[in-house]
């Protein structure tokens, strides 16, 4: 086969081929730049966050009426025995934020007490000496706070204060490059000595540049109720509903005179599910898009190829009245199609590439990895190829008599 004589032909129908290199192209820029969106929002929505969040609860309480701060803690160990209780709980504690709830906790942490020290905003966790054994995490090196080292909220932020701390690896990788961190001193509350370093605890919602998501520290404060929220683990992850009811009945028995909704206790796996559920809708609507140009190109293809059977239908009677096969006619416009796709795939690159440029300008996205160019090349390909075969085949069966009529 010629692709000389493909050519050809081709040029002899110029603005219908620019028009179907022009639409390949712009699937080609789009479907790339889609891929790649979809592909992060995947990674963004299945980032681990070092909690064991299949056997994790939470139960948010609020109080009506003003009590002393001892009144309020001793509701709290109150709480926290009646929620302990319950069967198939194996852990209970009380957090300042939970993870993929719509708080941000946060203090700036530099290596010097300088006043003009640069510093990173990074989120800290406040709970008791349960906390770390409820949210499941693991310690990576280092050690957990000893029982005479938990505080009160107020002590935590005192003059002087130099309470230890829990660090995140990658915060540890940030501050501490190639060093362990365990026993280095950071400033946040005062003067706070590195004591363990946990393998990964991230932000409780996305907040800054996305490298600070796993920036995390973890304080020993005992905190009341009324300033953070009931975590519980269970042991067996199908047991979750029924210790969310258990949890808000006895939190109503202990402590009538407090709002508790059933909307305020929830899984932590439906926390991040209802976080993510924009980043879901996204991709979703990307996939639709990338499918109706993929529709929209291939009938493009069909109807052109259609046209292009139909004028030749004498020129095919002649081939194949001097020896053509059904094989070499079907080849023969598979063939042009894919020259066809192949221009507009080179053009498609370009454009995927410039409008990766402006994405990054204007959104701050991330550069178009390279393998995504031949994946979408390769699908517009197969697209191309399936979209030519029904009118190819057409063309195969034109018999060899229709080159002697008229």
């Amino acid at each position: 086969m010629h692709f000389r004589h493909i050519l050809s032909a081709l040029a002899r129908h110029r603005i219908a081929v620019c028009l179907l290199v022009l639409e390949i192209a712009f699937s080609c820029a789009v479907v790339c730049n889609a891929l790649f969106l979809i592909g992060a929002r995947l990674e963004r929505m299945h980032r681990p966050s070092g909690a064991d969040e299949s056997h994790i609860v939470q139960v948010h309480v609020r109080s009506v009426a003003a009590t002393s701060p001892e009144a309020t803690m001793a509701q709290t160990r109150t709480d926290l025995a009646a929620l302990r209780a319950i069967p198939d709980v194996a852990n209970v504690s009380v957090v300042n934020q939970t993870l993929f709830g719509g708080s941000f906790n946060g203090s700036g942490v530099s290596l010097s007490d300088a006043p003009k020290a640069p510093s990173v905003t990074v989120t800290q966790y406040f709970g008791n000496q349960q906390l770390a054994d409820t949210m499941g995490l693991k310690l990576a090196e280092g050690r957990w706070f000893n029982p005479d080292e938990f505080v009160s909220d107020e002590q935590l932020e005192g003059e002087g204060a130099t309470v230890p701390v829990i660090i995140s690896r990658a915060l540890a990788q940030h501050f501490f490059p190639g060093q362990s961190a365990v026993g280095k001193v950071i400033y946040a509350f005062g003067t706070n000595r590195v004591v363990g370093v946990v393998d990964t605890l991230v932000q409780p919602r996305d907040y800054g540049a996305a490298e600070f998501y796993e920036y995390a520290m973890l304080f020993p404060v005992n905190l009341s109720y009324a300033e953070g929220t009931y975590l519980l683990r269970v042991r067996d992850a199908s047991q979750r509903d029924a210790v969310i009811r258990d949890a808000i009945h006895a939190l109503k028995t202990d402590g009538p005179l407090r709002l508790l909704s059933p909307k305020d206790a929830t899984t932590l796996e439906a926390a991040r599910e209802k976080y993510y559920r924009n980043d879901r809708a996204m991709a979703w609507l990307l996939v639709g898009v990338c499918l109706l140009l993929l529709v929209v190109t291939a009938v493009g293809i069909v109807g052109l190829t259609s046209f292009w059977v139909a004028q030749r239908r004498r020129q095919i009677g002649i081939r194949r009245a001097i020896g053509a096969t059904r094989g070499d006619i079907l080849r023969y416009f598979q063939t042009e199609n894919f020259l066809i796709a192949t221009f507009g795939i080179v053009l498609g690159m370009m454009l995927a590439y410039g409008l990766n440029l402006l994405l990054m300008l204007h959104y701050e996205l991330g550069r178009l990895p390279g393998w995504y160019f031949p994946v979408g090349a390769v699908i517009l390909w197969i697209i191309g190829q399936l979209a030519v075969f029904g009118p190819a085949l057409r063309a195969s069966n034109v018999p060899p008599v229709v080159a002697t009529r008229a």
